[in-house]
């Protein structure tokens, strides 16, 4: 192709799409001017071209006042699957907004785990308004998702399936796929199954493909495979898919019968739901979305900074046990900030990494004890550069050698207090079957403030420095 015949090719077209796949604002503000000048075929025409997930980014991102007005304008394109990539609380406000046979129609065709997302979240009478207007076979499956824990594997799977018995062969199996046009269509590998319907091994769509008609199945499928408890939490299995680098995986009941299975795509979002959250109970932010109600993330967030206030009181219960000290040496005042906040920075630094860890089943109680030493150690190290650091500095800038030690000291013991508390608080509460991550900082804050008072402040009475 010449020069001029490439400079001559038409533009590709604007996706509304920027180099990071976000909705470029001219692009939002577009649709939304349509919307608002009543052009809703124009708005339907220019969203179209979306995928569902980012016609989900759309309606999450534009201001809650004009949310429904959009959704009004291009409700033909809201299907299922723009739902099922929809956050929570937009879907829950938009779904408000439905009959019940408009969301049984929404949740038909989606695979069953995809159609428990949805519904799980409505009000009883809401849900057996919906699931009455469902047809059998779907109302059953989604009840029968409904009656396991929330967050478990019998939540997340799909009853959606390939499964075929032992005695077949790869003819029969390819013959089976071709005939049957009511079997799910995504899939990446069929399951194998006895006579009482337990999974026996798996095999791969690629093996089929290549393996003559006449082989059995049974002589070409891998009998090695990882089951997945229905009961199940989801963080665990998760942890199995990324552990075992799993595509899919069987779902059994409690008899060990194959009632589903979990994909790839499904963990993902598990992953990041998860570690998201982790990240969040340590904060104390609530669910940390920008479309939480305002009341909901007061409520959330209030009682994490009342929890901290309490723990607060307990430091300045320690400061007042030494108020000759500090009347005697106004400079203490000034310096106890820093021994509390470097410790509460190294306390949180191993706090992040045990929570992780547990989180992960890297520490297990295999290696708890190694975990804590390796921790100690670091805390040790740690302790002794910065405190060497901030020692000398005192010193000589205030001319006092003794309060250089005095800091010092205090610095280093208040790190190491930090990095024990930072692993034998969450190892503790894992072991009194508390979830780490939702109180771990709170009591890890109150020990490094409190012990870093303490230390500095005793330190600085029996030393000599004052007096």
């Amino acid at each position: 192709m010449s020069e001029t015949e490439f400079s001559a090719a038409p533009p590709l077209p604007d996706t509304g799409l920027d180099e990071d796949d976000r909705l470029k604002p001219e692009f939002v503000r577009a649709v939304l001017d349509l919307v608002e000048a009543g052009d809703e075929a124009g708005a339907r025409e220019k969203v179209e071209p979306l995928h569902p997930a980012d016609i989900a980014d759309l309606i999450e991102i534009v201001p809650a006042e004009q949310r429904r007005a959009l959704a009004s304008a291009i409700a033909e394109l809201i299907d299922g699957d723009v739902f099922a990539e929809m956050n929570d609380w937009v879907r829950d406000e938009l779904i408000d907004a439905l009959t019940a046979t408009q969301v049984a129609d929404l949740t038909a065709d989606l695979d069953t785990d995809d159609a428990v997302a949805i519904i799980e979240d409505m009000d009883e009478d809401e849900q057996r308004a919906v699931l009455r207007a469902l047809d059998p076979d779907d109302r059953a499956a989604i009840e029968e998702a409904l009656s396991y824990p929330e967050e478990s594997a019998g939540r997340l799977m799909q009853r959606e399936l390939i499964a075929v018995p032992e005695h077949w062969s790869v003819g029969d199996v390819l013959d089976y796929l071709r005939a049957d046009d009511q079997l799910t269509t995504d899939f990446w590998e069929i399951f194998v199954v006895d006579p009482a319907h337990h999974p026996i091994g798996t095999c791969n769509l690629s093996w089929i493909l290549r393996t003559p008609r006449s082989v059995a199945i049974a002589d070409v499928m891998k009998r090695e495979q990882t089951l997945i408890p229905v009961d199940m939490d989801q963080e665990e299995v998760a942890l199995r898919f990324q552990k075992y680098a799993l595509i899919s995986a069987a779902v059994i009941d409690g008899s060990g019968r194959l009632v589903g299975m979990i994909t790839v795509d499904d963990i993902v979002h598990i992953i990041q739901e998860e570690a998201g959250e982790d990240a969040l109970l340590l904060s104390g932010a609530g669910d940390g979305d920008i479309n939480e109600p305002v009341r909901d993330t007061y409520y959330a967030r209030v009682r994490w900074l009342i929890a901290n206030l309490f723990t607060a009181l307990v430091a300045a219960t320690i400061i007042t046990q030494f108020q000759d000290t500090l009347a005697q040496m106004i400079v203490l005042a000034a310096l106890m900030p820093i021994v509390a906040g470097v410790g509460g920075n190294a306390g949180t630094q191993t706090l992040a990494v045990t929570v992780r860890a547990l989180a992960t089943n890297q520490l297990t109680p295999a290696n708890t004890l190694w975990a804590v030493r390796r921790e100690l150690a670091i805390a040790i190290l740690n302790g002794a550069t910065v405190a060497i650091v901030i020692g000398i500095a005192v010193g000589l800038f205030f001319a006092n050698p003794l309060l250089g030690v005095v800091i010092g000291s205090a610095m280093l013991g208040n790190i190491v207090i930090a990095g024990l508390a930072g692993v034998l608080v969450p190892l503790t509460l894992e072991r009194c079957n508390a979830d780490p991550a939702i109180s771990s900082s709170i009591f890890v804050t109150m020990v490094t403030d409190s012990m870093g008072f303490l230390v500095f402040l005793g330190l600085a009475t029996v030393s000599g420095l004052v007096g």
